[in-house]
């Protein structure tokens, strides 16, 4: 008996699954969520440059589905993806044009740097999540389904704390043209210049942006999941509901943010400045400016948030599985 449970550890996690498996299903989930969703913001970027071309030094958001990167504009490449001619009437034409001119890998142009925050990201944001809940459950006792609320934001401050200065650092190596070589360099020089607080700037407006997105997401999806699975009389979820469940979850989280976060500034707490720009988008574009790029976040959010989750739910299910019937065989 001692032989068999050396030989075949059975996980101790809550979940059924060990957090290495965790950390492998939500990679898994990264990277197909990446393919599915990088070609929809690669021909928005080309869309943008169109109509405005991006001037050296200039930023631009890329988004691999995962997470919105900052991008510096380096006109001295002449082969920088963002920039190549063609000339597009919309979405659908940029597709096929960019296909058919370029060829199909074109449309993941620009995916693979991005790749090396995003990828550790999810792993670190989707792993804590599932270990905080799992622990917020049993320490909250009657408020445990409130669990997910508190797991979603503190997965989401940590995740952000580790990658923020990755970020930065990417961003500096990217807009000074240096080497992974120089690395060193430019993380020392960053550090003597503006100090050690410099390498978390930007830290707080991305918690502010991030973290009660991901508190209401999962908790609309850890209860939209509940109640499908409850509705069709199953004890464990499908793809399609956990699919179901991660879009509208981030379509509603989205909507719910935006007006808490509309709310707020136009209370007292607001700053002038914030007061007066938000006036001027009033008067100029009317109430519906302030909501301008709510549609396009949520076409790109919906389907990123669905595919994610549903791939790592699948793989959770996977591994659980494989554990159940290792742990049969060593009783066998």
């Amino acid at each position: 008996m001692s032989g068999n449970s050396v030989k075949n550890p059975v996980p101790v996690d809550t979940n059924g699954i060990t957090p290495f498996q965790q950390m492998l299903a939500s990679c898994s989930g990264a990277l197909l969520t990446s393919l599915f969703v990088t070609p929809l913001d690669v021909v928005k970027i080309r869309l943008q440059a169109q109509k405005s071309p991006f001037p050296k030094g200039k930023c631009f958001v890329y988004c691999n589905g995962l997470m919105d990167h900052t991008c510096v504009c380096t006109n001295g490449n002449s082969k920088a993806w963002y920039k190549a001619p063609g000339h597009f009437n919309g979405t659908l034409d940029a597709f096929i044009k960019i296909v058919r001119r370029e060829g199909i890998k074109s449309l993941w142009s620009g995916l693979p740097p991005t790749l090396i925050m995003a990828v550790p990201a999810t792993v670190i944001y989707f792993t804590c999540y599932d270990q905080l809940r799992a622990a917020l459950r049993v320490r909250m006792g009657s408020h445990a389904e409130e669990a997910p609320l508190l797991a979603g934001a503190l997965a989401r401050v940590g995740s952000v704390t580790v990658i923020s200065p990755l970020e930065l650092i990417r961003t500096k190596m990217q807009s000074q043209r240096s080497s992974y070589r120089e690395l060193s360099e430019v993380i020392h020089s960053a550090v003597r210049n503006e100090g050690w607080r410099s390498l978390w700037r930007g830290w707080g407006p991305t918690l502010l942006r991030d973290v009660p997105f991901s508190a209401m997401y999962w908790y609309n999806y850890e209860k939209g999941k509940a109640w499908l699975c409850k509705h069709n009389n199953i004890r464990e979820p499908t793809f399609a509901i956990t699919f179901i469940s991660g879009a509208v979850s981030g379509s509603v989280s989205i909507l719910a943010v935006l007006s808490a976060q509309l709310k707020l500034f136009l209370s007292s707490k607001a700053s002038s400045s914030t007061l007066s720009v938000m006036t001027k988008i009033v008067a100029e574009n009317g109430v519906g400016g302030l909501f301008v790029g709510f549609l396009p976040r949520v076409i790109k959010v919906a389907p990123a948030c669905a595919i994610m989750i549903s791939c790592y739910e699948f793989g959770k299910a996977f591994f659980r599985k494989h554990n159940q019937e290792r742990l049969l065989s060593s009783n066998t």
